[in-house]
């Protein structure tokens, strides 16, 4: 029998091939900053073109923006900025019926993963781009992710924001978040992933994708925070690893790795030679002792 493309079925099955598509486009078109985009758009079917990152690293976000957080008060995006704590932000919506679920349901995973707790080692700012949202569906998002995290006590570093036209315009073009709202589908397309930012606002980090290697997000925040936070270990790995601003990733970098085994081969020379120092001077001092008196 042929389904008609008003079948409500049909127009499901549609929409998650679109997000689908839309998963995959938007992942590899946010691999190109907004100095190296190579593609032509006019190769992506219909809001394809429209979607993706543009890498903005480096650059402040306009903190002074006033958000209304989902207990109903409004608030300057800085107010969810503390000294010494990066701040992961997602850009989402929260009606979105795939694609924004998968990206926070990835954010919330990996976090679960990490040792850091929001509200102590970071904060977790969530903030809607559909400006037709309101803070009752932004609060019932925060209970729903936060039983999903079950740490308890963490749930002052996570805000959930809605805001107006101008000011979400504002904050996207900042971060280089393009989307697009479909009229055929009536939802918003756009791309995949997180931001991390410094306690003062810049731009630190992206990671693309709907799935975020605890690895690379934990990298990232302690490279916000400024070494604030983390470990010896996370220093070391920072320095043999480094963040790769085409994939969003934190690849091995062969060159501190090979300078690394070239200090470790030292010590090890320079700790031999003492040792064997030592061990020479202790057998000259008992053979002398050894030797019979004249």
């Amino acid at each position: 029998m042929k389904r008609s493309h008003n079948d409500p079925s049909f127009r499901r099955v549609l929409a998650a091939f679109t997000v689908g598509l839309l998963v995959l486009a938007g992942s590899a078109d946010a691999r190109y900053g907004k100095q190296e985009r190579t593609q032509d758009d006019g190769s992506l079917p219909g809001p394809l073109r429209e979607v993706g990152f543009d890498q903005n690293l480096g650059d402040d976000l306009p903190l002074d923006l006033v958000f209304t957080d989902e207990k109903g008060e409004d608030a300057a995006l800085g107010s969810f900025f503390q000294p010494e704590r990066p701040v992961v932000l997602a850009l989402v919506y929260y009606e979105c019926p795939m694609l924004c679920n998968m990206i926070l349901n990835g954010l919330i995973s990996s976090l679960d993963i990490l040792s850091f707790d929001p509200g102590t080692d970071y904060d977790v700012v969530v903030v809607s781009f559909n400006p037709d949202e309101d803070h009752y569906l932004a609060a019932a998002k925060k209970r729903g992710y936060m039983e999903q995290f079950d740490r308890p006590g963490t749930e002052g570093g996570f805000h959930f924001l809605t805001g107006t036209p101008e000011n979400i315009d504002a904050l996207t073009e900042a971060v280089g978040f393009r989307y697009v709202y479909d009229e055929e589908a009536q939802e918003y397309a756009h791309a995949s992933g997180i931001t991390v930012v410094t306690p003062e606002g810049k731009i630190s980090r992206y990671l693309f994708g709907v799935e975020y290697a605890p690895k690379d997000l934990r990298l990232a925040l302690v490279e916000s925070g400024q070494s604030k936070i983390g470990s010896a270990v996370d220093q070391l790995l920072l320095f043999c690893y480094a963040y790769d601003p085409a994939t969003g990733q934190y690849g091995a970098d062969i060159m501190n790795i090979m300078r690394l085994g070239g200090i470790l081969t030292l010590l090890a020379v320079l700790i031999f030679i003492i040792l064997s120092r030592r061990r020479d001077q202790a057998l000259a001092r008992a053979t002398n002792q050894e030797l019979p008196q004249s």
